[in-house]
Parts: structure tokens; sequence; C-alpha cells
């Protein structure tokens, strides 16, 4: 018997392929010795009766087919009427909890987003198991079958309930009766990867490769994951191993080429990513192409991958800023010019919260103090931001919070990584029960106004952010209070480019007011409203008075296009690698590598597609 997709031979009573582990549907084979076809040809066949046979087998075909398509509308119809009654049933909850003031719209609209962005997920890894699920009860061949089966349909009837945690504990119940189902390996594997469990993903793979050394995604996920440990050699043999066996698929090129870059050995990575963006043209890998280019001194062909991963990814700002320097190598400076305007424009990056914060936390009067229940929440919230699983984060400070109540610490620490991840629609609430609290002090009301501010200024809402400023003139009655009113005020103005005169005089009280500690941000604000005002050397002298009081990404970008602008061109291209190399995730080039990979959901999808 042989197999309709790999034609591979099989015993007559194999229900599965040997070789490809596909159902065996199609039989073939030759005529068994001494049997005869029956012969029918028929003397008095008439073609006119054969075809009004067939036309009334069709007839019927169609009739049945009217029926059927008949019962899928109206039961669509009834789907429609139940989703109708459900959604408006779902609103005027919401509204009674409203007006009873149990729950925000913003409350509700977080809860909402978070509840579809987990059934999507459990979806996704529904429908990836019911495409593997034959397979791996296929490769089973032990003595517990029926327990094997039970535990599969449990972990299939779990992913259907939306219970992720409770199927894959039944599949890691199976998986311990069949250590060599390497299909059920990979789903595990793959599982734990995407939750960002790389070390449980580690192990799946590795035994993956022990069964099937030359399984293209085990190498790959291997591989990968060797890479973010620092395991270079072990990394680099696989993902080589995955390019020689796999030369048509575009993530062992991708991959391969962050390691060699990470080695330092930028020809070959350039070499990988030119083959990976040739398979597949995503705008990271031509972004990562441009920056070992850069890197190499290699500017035109830099410029070109660069200005493809815009073309492709207009919101891609890394490539922009990049693009920046390209072309300020080349003394083209007013593309370098628009280049870093373009980026601005994309991501009008936020002020250093985070030192507000850590300022705030050692003045005035002591904030209550953390339990040790939400004290290690917040510790797994910051292992989990640092390794880049924001939502993690997120989940891990709401416990927090669910834990500790409504402690003005924690509430601020979640803000600023709502911004960071550009939540700003949570901001709103965050912030809004730091400035309800009759007990906050004026420093935490005053942070948590200009964190607000922060995330309208990310959103475009310059003018209502304004309005929170002009609230916090006339609620706050301290120094710091005022200064950090008219900076954000006069930042906003700037960056609307009107009323630059009112910007001007702004910035300047914010100057007056504001404490010896905290001076970098007037004046990063000043300097910005000088470069709107196309007063350069006004505008070079106040950022680079706050660069020096405190260095970040932001004021130092803006130094450098001010340099720029004045011709200090050689300047400023020091100061806008300098910038460059401190944003955020931004380090060595292997570890930006790293991230974009774990990051791009779209890169890892089409690793299993081109398996």
């Amino acid at each position: 018997m042989l197999c309709q997709v790999c034609s591979a031979a099989n015993s007559d009573e194999a229900d599965y392929c040997r070789k490809c582990q596909h159902k065996l549907l199609v039989l073939s084979g030759p005529v068994a010795a001494g049997e005869a076809l029956e012969d029918d040809s028929d003397e008095g066949f008439s073609i006119e009766e054969h075809l009004l046979e067939r036309i009334s087998v069709l007839e019927e075909v169609l009739r049945r087919t009217g029926e059927t398509v008949r019962t899928v509308l109206g039961a669509l119809q009834k789907q429609e009427e139940s989703i109708l009654v459900n959604h408006a049933g779902l609103q005027s909850l919401r509204d009674l909890l409203e007006e009873g003031s149990a729950l925000s719209a913003r409350d509700w609209t977080d809860r909402w987003d978070d509840r579809i962005e987990a059934q999507l997920l459990a979806l996704e890894r529904r429908d990836r198991f019911v495409a593997m699920r034959d397979r791996i009860l296929a490769l089973y061949g032990g003595a517990k079958r029926p327990l094997f089966e039970r535990l599969i349909r449990e972990a299939e009837q779990a992913f259907f309930n939306n219970e992720i945690a409770h199927g894959r504990r039944a599949l890691e119940q199976a998986f311990r009766l069949d250590r060599a189902n390497y299909e059920l390996a990979l789903f595990l594997g793959e599982s734990y990867f995407h939750d960002g469990a790389l070390e449980q993903a580690r192990a799946r793979f590795e035994r993956l490769l022990e069964v099937k050394p030359d399984h293209h995604e085990g190498l790959v996920y291997t591989g990968v994951i060797a890479q973010q440990a620092g395991d270079d050699a072990r990394a680099s043999a696989l993902l080589q191993r995955a390019v020689q066996l796999f030369p048509d698929s575009f993530l062992p090129h991708f991959a391969l080429a962050a390691t060699h870059a990470g080695n330092g050995d930028l020809a070959r990575a350039v070499a990988l990513l030119e083959r990976a963006v040739e398979l597949d043209p995503l705008p990271q890998a031509y972004y990562l192409l441009g920056r070992c280019c850069y890197e190499m001194g290699r500017l035109q062909p830099a410029i070109e991958a660069l200005k493809e991963a815009v073309r492709l990814d207009p919101t891609l700002e890394e490539s922009y800023h990049l693009l920046g320097l390209c072309y300020l190598d080349r003394q083209w400076n007013r593309k370098a010019l628009e280049a870093f305007r373009r980026a601005q424009s994309l991501n009008p990056r936020r002020l250093r919260y985070e030192d507000l914060v850590a300022y705030l936390s050692g003045r005035g009067a002591p904030f209550p103090e953390i339990g040790s229940a939400a004290r290690a929440l917040v510790d797994e919230a910051e292992s989990a931001l640092a390794a880049g699983r924001g939502q993690q984060a997120l989940r891990s400070y709401r416990r927090a919070l669910d834990e500790q109540g409504d402690h003005p610490v924690l509430l601020m620490s979640y803000a600023l990584v709502c911004l960071q991840l550009g939540r700003s629609h949570e901001i709103r609430s965050v912030t809004q029960r730091v400035l309800d609290d009759e007990n906050a002090s004026e420093m935490l009301r005053t942070t948590a106004s200009a964190t607000l501010i922060a995330a309208l200024r990310r959103e475009g809402n310059y003018r209502e952010g304004n309005n929170v400023g002009h609230r916090l003139l006339r609620e706050g009655s301290s120094d710091f209070s005022r200064s950090v009113a008219y900076y954000e005020m006069a930042y906003n103005l700037a960056e609307m480019e009107e009323s630059l005169d009112e910007a001007l005089e702004m910035a300047r009280r914010s100057l007056d007011h504001a404490p010896e500690e905290l001076r970098q941000f007037p004046l990063a604000a000043l300097g910005w409203v000088h470069y709107k005002r196309r007063e350069f050397d006004q505008a070079i002298d106040c950022l680079s008075r706050s660069t020096e009081l405190g260095p970040n990404e932001t004021t130092m970008t803006h130094l450098g296009m001010a340099l720029l602008a004045s011709g200090e061109e050689e300047r400023a291209r020091r100061v806008l690698a300098e910038a460059r190399a401190l944003a955020p995730g931004s380090g060595a080039l292997e570890e930006r590598v790293i991230e974009l990979m774990k990051d791009s959901a779209q890169i890892v999808r089409r690793a299993a597609r081109k398996g």
C-alpha cells in the first residue's frame, strides 16, 4: 500500500504512513495475479440515457446544495440576532455599573481588551493543536494508549474552553508517557517559547532534536534560545545546520546572521541577511541589514536597506534614526535632519519620569511600606519587563495592586510601565486614582499629572495635556509643581509649533521654579523651544547643560538636531550616536536582533509555515 503524500510503501494493515505519519486515505497497488478486470461494455449503451441520468444526479445535488445554503443562512441570521442581543445586554450592564460608580469606562475597556487578547491566544493555541493532534496520536506506540488518548482529548477540550494552563498540564502528562513523541515536544516547546518560558521551551526542543536531529523548527528554536542564553557555539552549530538543510527558509538565515553579528563577523551576517530578504522581505530584516552595513562603514548599501525598511513599514522609527546617521555621514545634512524629524514625529519621546519617581521616593512624607507578597510580585514584574515580556509585567503589577491596594508607589510604577508599552488609555485611570486620593502628597499628584501629560503627548493630544498642566498650576502650591507644569506646557507648545513666545516664557518660568535636582527637565524644554524658534545657539547651550546634569536619549537627540541645523556636523554625529546608544533596548547589536526575533510574532509564525 502506497502513501498518497510521500509514496512510501506501507503494510496493508497500517492506518498511518510509517514515513510522514499522514493518514492513509487512498490505497493503490498493482493488480493481483490472476485477478481479471470485469468487462463493463454494454452493446445497448445509449449516450442520451447516460446524459439524462447524469443531469438528474446533478439536479439532485444542486437541490440539496440550495437547501444547505438556506439552512446555513438561517443559522447565520439567528447567530447575528443572538450577538446583537448579547451586545445589548453587555452594554446595559456596563451602563448600570458606570451609573453606580462601580466601574469606569476605562476599566471596562481594559478588562475587555485583556480578555480578548487571552481568548485570541487560546484560539491560536487550539488551532495549532488541532492541526497537530492526529500526528501526535499516530506517533504513540506505547502500552497505555487509552490513557494517552484521554489526556489528548482532555487537552483539546481545555483549549476549546480557553483553559491554556489546564491543556498544557494534560499534555505534559501525555509527554511523560511518550518521551519520543517529537510532535508533542514541538507543540509544548512552541507554547513555552511564546509565553517567554525559554528554559522549559529549550528542554522540549532539545528532546525533539534527540529524536529528530534534522527537524526544522527544533533546530531554529533551539538555536534562538541558545543564542539568548549566550551559548553562541551551540547556537551557531544548530542554525548553520538549519541553513544547510533548509536553504529556502527565511528564519535560519535571519537567526544565524544575529549570531555572526554578535560575534563581530558582520560580513557573514550581511551575506545571510541579504539572502533572508530575498526569501522574505520583512522590514525588520532590512533594518538589521542596514544596521550591519552601517557598522561596516558601507553607507550606500545601508541607506538602500533602510529606505526599503521604511517603505515596507513607515512606522519603523529606528530605521529613520539610523537613516539620518547614514545621511549625516554622507554629509547630506538636509536629508539627515528630515529623517531625524520623521523619527521624532513618530515618537515624541517622553522625559525620564523614571528619574522623577526615583527622586520623589526620597522626598516628602514617607510612603507606606509594601508588603512582602506585593514586593515579590513587583520583582516578578520587573524581571518580566527586563526580559521584554511587557504583558506579563502588567499582569504582575495588577496582582500586586490587588494584594496591596492603591499604594501610590505601585500605582506610579504601574503607570510608567503602561507609558513604556504605549497603553495610554490605561494611564488615565491609574493616574486618576492617585489624583483622587486625598491623602496623596502634592509631589505624588504632580508626578501623576506629569505622567498623564506624557501619555497624552504620545497620543498627540497636546491641548488636552496642557489643560492638565493648567489644572496642576491652579491646584499646586510648591515650586516643584509649578516647575513641572510650566515645562510640560512649554514642551507641548513647542511640539505644536505655535505660541512659541508663550512657550519660551513658560520654559523660563519652569527653570526659575525648578529645584536643583530637576533642572535638567526645564533646561531640556527651554532648549527645545529655542530649537523650534530656530535660535540654535541658545538651543545648543540649554540642551548641553541639560545633558551634563542627566543625559537621556530625548535630550541628546534634540541636541544633535540643533548641532546639525547650526552646521556643527562632526559634533552632531557624535551626539546622535550617543543618543542612539542610550535608547531603551538598543545596546549591543546581537541583543537588539534577539529582541526583534522574540517580539516579532510574524517571524515566529513564518518559521512554522516554512518548515
